[in-house]
């Protein structure tokens, strides 16, 4: 294959998700010549979101018609280094997006900003409890709450977060979460309207002497113009955000909060349809020269740029720079190299409540509509002798009652035939769930690397994922599903199912689509492979964006520290890089 030489830019984004949307937006303001390059198709609201299909269940949830095709990528996957990984031919357990906007098209919209102890998990930890056990290889992230504040409160301005602060300025404001770090202004918009098991799950929360409060939400509670002029419609809770795009332009995305700005801006390309194969490198090693890329027709780009930007799904930045040979991979025997370490995903349990005589309509909703409580997440509450660190929110979502999604029975139904007919028509609008979702600490045995034995269709190894819950989590997820199955009892009911995690990882049912770690950030080259500012510690001109730069994964949503740690960065190149290109640390 005949590699076609491209004129140069000054910044080749590689993904154009929400960190690629607000890296351009940003890096185009300040004059620079952007170009995004983006594996899926365009995605617009008005075209590929539109009311009247947008809702197709068997499109969306069944077929995955957001989501990324597996013939075209995936992972293999093991829960332990002793297995040998098989390829995941069906998406499951998480549902990486595909396309303009990526995953930040198909998201729930739940919204929250990281803990302060959060960003400095292993310090903080060592210092109230005492060393951590051998094979947690959880770490500081270089950067504190405190640093990100101003570009989280920029980051829920842009989106329209709906909320309630619970600590303005240092000081506590009721109704909101009394844990979360200060905050400097109040959010842009008011709560959302909660419905009948919200409500119940705030009184069963307060009767237990817990805090509940609104989830911060990026479904709109009232119509709302952005600092870039573009405006978000109220929610009308249709209850199809998780899986679906938004017809209403009532979820912040991508297209909904930057994009129409972004686009008609001369110094901004985008390129969709074009896969970028490699990260290339000048001949000395000390910097990158731009991108090589296919398009549809099969043919191949290098694509020349003074600046890279990672801005692909976590696992694809990771592949990448596995497959361009950029730092060193990670040896989990040795554990030495950093690229591929600390891979980490959530741990979720909780409780569902059948109600007898009640109806929680469940068909009402939002991705975002809910009330959660923080007393058991992050270190909010005393950790000694439990036998493990972090923790989890607690909520009660309405996320909506979709028919072929949601089949809620008791313990003891059976699993199809007439009975479980009945069951699933008795009780399709009478339960509500309150579930756990819990922390994942880093461990020395979860981590990715690139497959031995399978190639994607152009002959390059897929990634591999070994991961598997560690003693950690099973601690952690045992300690917080009975305040669950507490909450759940209170709130007036009838009978209560409880899931449990147990047993080993499995990858088939769905849980969360937040992976994270593989391209970690930190405060030494010997184990991060991005410093501080995100910018790669092997290369100057190289930085990444995501959720793959958390070194271990909160007990919350990742979206807005992902988009804080976005603004954070591209600050730094506008204000510091560009004036004097280098090494923004120095090891």
């Amino acid at each position: 294959m005949t590699r076609k030489k491209l004129s140069g830019f000054d910044v080749v984004l590689v993904g154009f998700g929400w960190t690629g949307a607000i890296y351009a937006e940003k890096l185009t303001a300040a004059g620079l010549e952007v170009l995004a390059l983006e594996r899926g198709p365009w995605r617009d609201t008005s075209k590929d979101f539109a009311t009247t299909f947008a809702q197709d269940e068997l499109r969306y949830y069944w077929r995955h018609g957001m989501f990324q095709e597996t013939a075209q990528s995936t992972l293999t996957f093991r829960n332990n280094g002793a297995e040998t990984a098989l390829p995941m031919r069906h998406w499951g357990s998480f549902l990486p997006g595909n396309g303009v906007g990526g995953s930040g098209v198909h998201w729930n919209g739940q919204t929250y900003r990281f803990l302060p102890s959060d960003f400095v998990a292993r310090s903080h930890n060592e210092e109230r409890y005492g060393p951590l056990p051998d094979g947690m290889t959880v770490q500081d992230y270089g950067v504190t709450y405190d640093e990100l504040e101003p570009h989280f409160d920029y980051f829920e301005k842009i989106c329209g977060i709906c909320g309630k602060a619970g600590n303005l300025n240092g000081q506590t404001s009721p109704g909101g979460n009394p844990f979360e770090g200060a905050r400097s202004s109040e959010y842009p918009n008011p709560p959302m309207q909660m419905t009948f098991s919200q409500d119940r799950f705030e009184a069963s929360a307060r009767d237990l002497g817990l805090n509940p409060f609104p989830v911060p939400s990026a479904n709109m509670s009232r119509a709302y113009v952005n600092p870039l002029g573009l405006q978000l419609a109220p929610c009308t809770y249709c209850g199809f955000c998780e899986k679906y795009g938004c017809g209403n332009y009532s979820k912040s995305s991508p297209q909904t909060t930057i994009l129409p700005v972004l686009m008609e801006r001369p110094n901004f390309t985008l390129r969709a349809e074009s896969e970028v194969l490699s990260i290339d490198k000048s001949p000395d090693g000390s910097r990158v020269t731009g991108v090589t890329y296919v398009d549809t027709s099969g043919d191949s780009f290098f694509q020349p740029a003074e600046m890279v930007v990672m801005c692909a799904y976590p696992l694809e930045n990771t592949r990448l720079m596995l497959l361009s040979q950029i730092g060193t991979p990670y040896n989990p025997q040795t554990g030495k190299g950093v690229v591929g370490k600390n891979y980490c995903y959530q741990v979720m349990s909780g409780a569902t409540v059948f109600f007898e005589d009640e109806f929680t309509n469940g068909f009402v909703g939002a991705g975002a509509l809910g009330m959660a409580v923080d007393d058991y997440n992050g270190d909010n509450f005393d950790h000694s002798g439990l036998g493990f660190i972090g923790g989890g929110y607690i909520a009660c979502y309405t996320t909506n009652a979709r028919p072929i999604e949601s089949h809620p029975v008791p313990d003891g139904v059976p699993e199809w035939g007439s009975a479980w007919k009945q069951s699933v028509a008795a009780n399709f609008l009478k339960t509500a769930t309150v579930g756990v979702h819990g922390a994942s600490m880093a461990h020395r045995s979860n981590y990715l690397d690139l497959d031995p034995t399978y190639t994607d269709r152009h002959n390059r190894p897929l990634l591999r994922m070994t991961y598997d819950f560690t003693q950690n989590d099973r601690r952690l997820t045992n300690h917080l599903t009975p305040v669950a199955e507490d909450i759940a009892r209170g709130m007036g009911g009838g009978e209560v199912k409880v899931s449990e995690r147990t047993g080993a990882y499995d990858s088939v049912p769905y849980q969360t689509t937040h992976n994270t770690g593989g391209t970690i950030m930190g405060t030494d080259p010997q184990t991060s492979v991005c410093n501080r500012f995100c910018q790669s510690w092997n290369m100057p001109n190289l930085f990444v964006a995501g959720a793959g730069l958390f070194p271990q994964n909160a007990g919350y949503n990742p979206t807005a520290t992902v988009g804080a740690l976005a603004y954070w960065s591209v600050d730094a190149i506008i204000n510091q890089y560009l004036p004097d290109p280098g090494p923004l640390v120095q090891p």
